[in-house]
């Protein structure tokens, strides 16, 4: 009788052990600040949100102007969650960059004033996959020159999901250089992010996703406060947001910077940016974290480079 009872308790917890992954309902969130080293009130916010633990990721725009001043912070600080935000667009009127690329390898990415163009639609009308590889090479060739170890890889804009060959170019470099690239599961709410065709291609594409091994996000919310202006208005948005936010690895995306006169004349989006930056410093956020229990997490927690 004994035995009989050992030999149902010992059923009993190897079963239980392998529901486990199944039954876990962890609230893992990559907090992510797009935008690093776009001007020196962004990368002033999203260092001291790094440095503090606000936020658990950030990514790094290579043709922007102060990427000097942000890789040279990040030198004695090597631990932290980075990744690569390509970029393929320049959208400000009063801030632009060109390519990293010699102009002459990307014309296709070049509007008539010799920067990057302004909007996702002109890069998908105007440049080939080759192009865009070129660049993105590129810009990952600049931050291996300049000692930056980078954990992921994500895109501006949105810009590599315009087209599914401009996708196909994003994954390959993922893949060669052993990196996980910003892949989130089809979600509702997913094509106001990208265009129909390229939905319905990544949708036709998940068994292949999920033979080759390829990490995809639970979830993705590009804006947690979606139309708020205010800081109470976004504040209370992002709260909610929280409250909301499902099992599984979700990334929510911020683009903090500080209000001042460089952010003003840089873009329409500079009170955004300084919300975003003073809610996450809030020990009010932070209380809400814990007491929902959301655990920050960044790429190389969830999805470790392979190389």
């Amino acid at each position: 009788m004994r035995t009989e009872k050992f030999r149902m308790l010992r059923r009993l917890a190897l079963a239980l052990a392998l529901c486990l992954p199944l039954a876990a309902a962890e609230k893992k969130l990559i907090l992510h600040a797009d935008d690093y080293g776009m001007s020196h009130s962004v990368n002033v916010a999203t260092q001291e949100l790094l440095e503090k633990g606000a936020i658990s990721s950030a990514s790094i725009m290579m043709p922007c102007p102060w990427v000097p001043e942000a890789v040279n912070w990040l030198k004695s600080r090597q631990k932290l969650d980075i990744g690569l935000h390509f970029t393929l667009t320049s959208e400000w009127k009063t801030l632009r960059w060109g390519p990293v690329a010699p102009r002459e390898q990307v014309k296709g990415l070049l509007d008539p004033d010799g920067y990057l163009w302004p909007d996702v639609r002109s890069v998908a009308m105007n440049a080939t996959a080759a192009e865009v590889e070129t660049e993105l090479r590129a810009q990952i060739a600049l931050a291996q020159r300049m000692g930056l170890r980078f954990t992921h890889f994500d895109t501006h804009m949105g810009t590599v999901y315009a087209r599914p060959d401009f996708f196909e170019v994003y994954l390959k470099l993922g893949q060669e250089f052993g990196i996980p690239v910003m892949l989130p599961k089809p979600y509702e709410g997913m094509e106001r992010s990208a265009p129909a065709a390229t939905i319905n291609y990544l949708n036709s594409q998940q068994t292949r996703f999920a033979s080759e091994g390829v990490f995809l996000l639970d979830a993705l919310i590009p804006d947690g406060a979606p139309g708020q202006r205010s800081l109470d208005g976004r504040r209370k948005a992002y709260h909610e947001t929280l409250r909301k936010l499902q099992p599984g690895i979700t990334q929510m995306i911020l683009h903090p910077g500080i209000l001042n006169d460089e952010l003003r004349a840089a873009t329409g989006s500079a009170s955004n940016r300084d919300a975003d930056y003073r809610i996450f410093l809030e020990p009010e956020t932070k209380a809400l974290l814990k007491e929902l229990d959301i655990e920050l997490v960044g790429w190389q927690d969830v999805a470790p480079a392979k190389k």
